[in-house]
């Protein structure tokens, strides 16, 4: 496996699990952009497998201390691990972020969950790369327990955060899997809200259904548009 051995002070040698651009002390095995690599110390010691883009100053990203690709065995885990770790906090299983990049192991991948339909941002070149890889593992992970007929799920991505440029990367939306509805209800604390998934501002925002929510604040003059923690936050 090719791979890039880093500087002596480094900060991913002290815990970080980034590699930037300046850190790096030499590249071996010519890869490519998107390619899992490995990372070694000055002493050619493994320190973990990493995903690379040379076009980005963060270089690598690790996502395991050990050797490892990136294949659907380990993406439905690590999404499967997510969502167990949020089913233990009490958080709603239907109803919150259930991947959060570097936060779950999964450097780039974002992922929401809003009843049946799950929203996905792919924000690194070597997550993007493999959307659709990642999307069987949501279908055939958390998306198995979703209450749809077949329990098929619909999969969005929203690709249009501009932080994706960094990496090289177009801007787009797109249905993966699935059909996505115009609007989706869902529920906070007995309130029903709706949901635009595909052209909501952002994949979290919502607006307000019940017209009994006139007591929030309204932070930007329009009482239109809110995300799910503002309002739960609100309503603590």
């Amino acid at each position: 496996m090719a791979g890039i051995v880093v500087k002596p002070r480094a900060r991913i040698l002290h815990g970080h699990d980034w590699v930037f651009s300046s850190e790096v002390l030499k590249v071996f095995g010519k890869p490519a952009d998107g390619d899992v690599i490995s990372l070694k110390d000055g002493k050619d010691h493994l320190i973990g497998s990493a995903i690379y883009n040379s076009r980005s100053q963060i270089v690598a990203r690790r996502f395991s201390r050990r050797k490892q690709d990136l294949d659907l065995d380990f993406f439905k885990r690590r999404i499967t691990q997510a969502a167990e770790y949020r089913a233990r906090r009490h958080l709603d299983p239907r109803l919150c972020r259930v991947v959060w990049s570097e936060s779950d192991g999964l450097p780039g991948l974002i992922i929401d969950r809003y009843g049946d339909c799950f929203v996905m941002q792919t924000l690194t070149l070597a997550m993007d790369m493999r959307r659709d890889l990642i999307a069987d593992a949501i279908e055939g992970g958390i998306g198995s327990m979703s209450n749809a007929p077949e329990a098929h799920a619909t999969i969005i991505e929203r690709n249009d955060a501009p932080v994706r440029k960094a990496e090289g990367l177009e801007l787009r939306t797109n249905v993966l899997r699935g059909d996505a509805p115009a609007r989706i209800e869902i529920e906070i604390e007995d309130v029903n809200f709706e949901l635009d998934l595909l052209h909501g501002q952002k994949p979290a925002s919502i607006s307000i259904k019940n017209t009994t929510m006139g007591s929030l604040p309204d932070s930007r003059g329009t009482g239109a548009c809110w995300t799910v923690s503002q309002i739960r936050e609100h309503l603590r």
